[in-house]
């Protein structure tokens, strides 16, 4: 039984092996999966959780990769889906020595844009602690986005406890102020919100931590907000009344920053997950965004929990 669900886009990413060469130069790529959910999903699975990942492939050799590559990882897929006469999403990324990489993505009337709704009745929530939910999958179609609020409404009536990353992808959405309203709108729903700092400045108007977070807490209904700051680390308020700043790790290099953020909510939900102090999971967050942004690939960085002490150990 999976104690932790999330949905979203399973993606197959092409990533560039020819390190800064601009992605309409690049001859060469590696083929691995992606997407911000599947990386959590897959971070969560290494640390010993069971997880259950809602989604949907479309009938082609990127659908039966991912499909392949998650039984393997031994992730649930009970509630991953296949559209025929689709083609599943994915995207191309370049590789960098240093800053963010270029991605391009083709997600545009992909599979995963056609999800039917009344899945969601096939779900037995019963089964699940805890969802973590972001701001994406519902950007991608009007089909998600009824799915995603069909879904949210039902975990809001079983008590499973939600955790909601802003995720933002303006690329996605038709205008700013509709992109704002509506991941405003789910974050107030979610138990914790994990917004990044930069993200925050469309989302609240500021970047200050202290004032994004009591803008959550005064709007919604979260027990608390964690802020990212960047390499820098967390900030975190909780209604309850407690605040602090939990400092990130130093890295020796920086190789790639894609999946640090789902990384960082990877430890911040198995933490929680495994009833540790609120510090002690944002700290577990910080510790695998370290990790994280000192390998290539999405996800290639995340621990095992043995992985995770001799990191901690190094320190």
């Amino acid at each position: 039984m999976s104690e932790i669900l999330t949905i979203g886009e399973p993606l197959v990413c092409l990533a560039s092996t020819e390190k800064d060469v601009s992605l309409d130069r690049v001859q060469y790529f590696a083929k691995y999966i992606g997407g911000a959910e599947l990386n959590v999903a897959t971070g969560i699975k290494l640390l010993g959780h069971k997880v259950a990942y809602v989604g949907q492939l479309g009938d082609d050799p990127f659908g039966k990769f991912i499909q392949k590559e998650l039984e393997d990882k031994e992730i649930d897929t009970s509630y991953l889906f296949q559209r025929k006469r689709k083609w599943t999403g994915h995207q191309i990324k370049q590789l960098v020595s240093k800053g963010d990489p270029q991605v391009f993505n083709y997600r545009s009337d992909s599979a995963t844009t056609y999800f039917d709704e009344a899945v969601i009745d096939n779900i037995s929530f019963e089964r699940f602690k805890f969802a973590h939910l972001t701001g994406i999958f519902p950007a991608l179609s009007t089909n998600t986005k009824q799915t995603f609020e069909k879904l949210y409404d039902r975990l809001l009536d079983s008590d499973t406890f939600i955790t909601f990353d802003t995720n933002l992808r303006p690329d996605l959405w038709s205008d700013q102020e509709t992109m704002v309203q509506t991941i405003n709108k789910y974050a107030y729903k979610a138990d914790i919100v994990l917004p990044g700092i930069d993200e925050s400045k469309i989302l609240v108007g500021s970047d200050d931590p202290e004032k994004i977070s009591d803008h959550y807490l005064k709007n919604g209904r979260a027990q608390a907000v964690i802020v990212k700051v960047g390499a820098k680390g967390a900030f975190v308020k909780t209604r309850a009344g407690e605040q602090f700043f939990e400092t990130g790790f130093k890295v020796d290099e920086v190789k790639d920053t894609v999946g640090a953020g789902d990384g960082f909510a990877v430890g911040v939900i198995t933490g929680l997950a495994e009833n540790l102090p609120l510090r002690s999971a944002v700290k577990r967050g910080n510790a695998i965004g370290a990790m994280q942004v000192q390998v290539y690939g999405d996800n290639n960085g995340y621990p095992d929990q043995q992985k995770l002490i001799d990191f901690y150990s190094s320190r």
